[in-house]
């Protein structure tokens, strides 16, 4: 569950507040009462994609590129 601090409060203990989220708290932090931040732990972003990695997984239709059928067509136009 989240912690609700203010702004000042926020300000002022900001060295302890990154401590608490250090070991998974989660810290709101309000201005007048509404909550306008949240710190959370920082996680890495996900591993960059390689081109070729789905080789043999996915399949592409032949058809792929052929023109959309007339009554299918029509539904986008609309």
């Amino acid at each position: 569950m989240a912690v609700t601090v203010n702004s000042t409060e926020a300000k002022t203990n900001f060295s302890k507040l990154i401590n608490r989220v250090i070991d998974g708290e989660e810290i709101i932090i309000a201005k007048t009462g509404v909550p306008v931040a949240r710190l959370t732990p920082f996680q890495e972003c996900k591993p960059e994609r390689k081109p070729g990695s789905a080789k043999g997984i996915i399949e592409i239709s032949p058809d792929f590129n052929d023109p959309l059928p007339d009554d299918l067509l029509d539904l986008f136009e609309k």
